[in-house]
């Protein structure tokens, strides 16, 4: 079994497809994403989080969790004066 998870692994970075994390699915992501976008793909304040968590249905720590995961696939960067922008999808 071992010897599976690399070409697996390899395959995941080849299509470029984000893994939700766990708890999330990926019509949490495209909610996810679809919400950013009204947000000029940026989550900065309080309120930027405030206004995810009420258009996706999602729980702060989701939210935190996705964003977690797009930080660290490439598919979202940290902005200078703190905060986050989504690079990918309707955001790229």
């Amino acid at each position: 079994m071992g010897r599976f998870v690399i070409p697996l692994a390899a395959l995941g970075l080849v299509t470029g497809c984000v893994v939700p994390p766990q708890g999330s699915s990926r019509d949490d992501l495209a909610i996810y994403e679809q919400a950013a976008q009204s947000l000029n793909c940026t989550l900065v304040t309080e309120g930027d989080f405030l206004a995810m968590e009420m258009q996706t249905g999602l729980a702060r720590q989701q939210l935190l969790d996705i964003t977690g995961r797009y930080l660290s696939t490439g598919g979202a960067e940290r902005l200078p004066g703190g905060g986050v922008k989504l690079t990918t999808g309707a955001c790229a």
